[in-house]
């Protein structure tokens, strides 16, 4: 044990975490540092037995990263393929195509639940911006009503399913079934998206919020150009097949017998390296000639700056769960929680919240979330995925002025900031209590 006070553990616990937020907030520390500092800290209160808190930090580092930085890295290079090649703006326009330009908001919504698969929202939001002020200005309606629902789903898929970074981090952190969080993670982040749709068609009417002209003409399907986008099967494929293989592989493994040949092809086509490596082979199969050579090298570097963070920051969210393993705050907290009455599945959801809502990152409250509770999942009686999913539909609430992607969905849809807060904060709201409300009838059906 670090130690056998659990009073030294709890406030030791409590340091780290208020440190951690006071650095990011106040002070613009970036995360890998203001995660880093408190940690080391935590070894000089009275009591610790440094030697096995130097153990428990290589371990819970270690043991975290070595399944998971490929896959991070691998990610990130499919994110930035589509994000170069037209795959974004193709499976767009394969909505609009599909829903009926009628129910544009719809089909950016369910456009929005796509994107945010693979690509980071703000970046997905940069490509389709000059389309959702297009539509608004054809349709009449007003950038509430047409980009909200949008905003909304991106930022669910990337903060809820494998493979964007932080949901692979938190995975990594509980030791979930990735195969099993994509599967449940889709189905909760399109019920929450749809909520989010919902809510724009209600509110966003009465929300001031006129669209601009100055981004008309930018997207390929203003200037006519819609042909040199790839074909639809080649945008939808880089994302799809990846995501079916790695779940494909859990439904083999509990369908089939362990020997059976489809389970045995499944073990590897599913590995998330091999599934993620697929897809960039898709990918890149919509490059253009003049974008071979040292532009996809760009990319793959681009990509690797990226992720770099992330791995990084997903370490040491591991080495805080182990290091709290080896305390007594683990009991303490759990004991503390089921003292209450609550259902124990919004203790991740609880710290999700307070993650986003103080750094307003996303990747922060779901790695926080992840991180805290993973120790606790056993006395509490919550499974991995469950533990993941909650804590990542907490890090949906609420996103406002101090997160940047509400700060690039502002700034781009030209909306005033009361405008924005109430579109872009209340339906991440939405999303988020909408999410875990999904969440909390699986786990007490006993599917997750």
């Amino acid at each position: 044990m670090i130690t056998d006070s659990a009073l030294v553990a709890l406030a030791g616990l409590a340091a780290v975490v208020a440190l951690l937020f006071l650095l990011i907030t106040r002070f613009k520390w970036h995360v890998f540092l203001a995660l880093l500092a408190p940690i080391l800290l935590f070894a000089l209160i009275p009591g610790i037995d440094r030697q096995t808190f130097i153990d428990a930090f290589e371990q819970g580092f270690g043991r975290t990263i070595q399944g998971i930085a490929v896959v991070i890295v691998l990610g990130s290079v499919l994110a930035e393929a589509l994000k170069h090649t037209g795959g974004i703006e193709r499976i767009t326009a394969s909505m609009i195509r599909w829903v009926g330009e009628a129910r544009m908001p719809l089909a950016l919504t369910l456009s929005g639940f796509v994107i945010g698969l693979a690509i980071f929202s703000d970046v997905g939001y940069v490509i389709l911006n000059p389309l959702v002020h297009a539509a608004a200005l054809t349709s009449g309606l007003n950038m509430s009503v047409m980009a909200t629902g949008l905003v909304g789903a991106m930022q669910l898929t990337h903060a809820m399913v494998p493979p964007t970074p932080g949901p692979l981090a938190a995975v990594a952190l509980v030791g979930a079934d990735i195969g099993r969080v994509i599967l449940y993670g889709g189905l909760v982040t399109l019920i929450a998206s749809l909520a989010g749709w919902v809510f724009a068609r209600a509110a966003g009417p009465y929300i001031a919020s006129p669209p601009s002209r100055e981004f008309v003409g930018q997207s390929f399907v203003d200037q006519g150009r819609e042909a040199e986008l790839p074909a639809t099967w080649r945008a939808y494929a880089p994302i799809l097949i990846p995501l079916a293989l790695i779940a494909g592989q859990s439904v083999a493994a509990f369908a089939l017998p362990a020997g059976h040949v489809v389970n045995r092809a499944m073990l590897y086509l599913g590995w998330p390296v091999v599934a993620l490596g697929i897809g960039i082979l898709l990918a890149y199969s919509n490059t253009k000639p003049e974008q071979s050579g040292v532009r996809t090298a760009k990319w793959i570097e681009d990509a690797l700056r990226a992720s770099a963070m992330i791995i990084m920051v997903t370490g040491l969210g591991g080495a805080l769960s182990q290091i709290l393993r080896a305390t007594p705050a683990v009991d303490a907290i759990a004991g503390a929680v089921a003292a209450t009455g609550l259902p124990a599945i919004f203790l991740p959801f609880v710290l999700g919240v307070a993650g986003n809502m103080i750094t307003g990152s996303t990747t922060v409250g779901v790695i926080t979330a992840a991180s805290v509770a993973a120790p606790m999942m056993d006395t509490l009686g919550l499974s991995p995925e469950a533990t993941m999913l909650a804590g990542a539909a907490g890090s949906m609430i609420i996103k406002y002025v101090n997160s940047s992607y509400f700060w690039v969905c502002t700034s781009l849809s030209r909306m005033p900031l009361k405008s924005a807060l109430l579109s872009y904060g209340g339906v991440t709201l939405v999303n988020g209590v909408t999410a875990m409300a999904v969440v909390y009838v699986l786990w007490a059906a006993g599917l997750l």
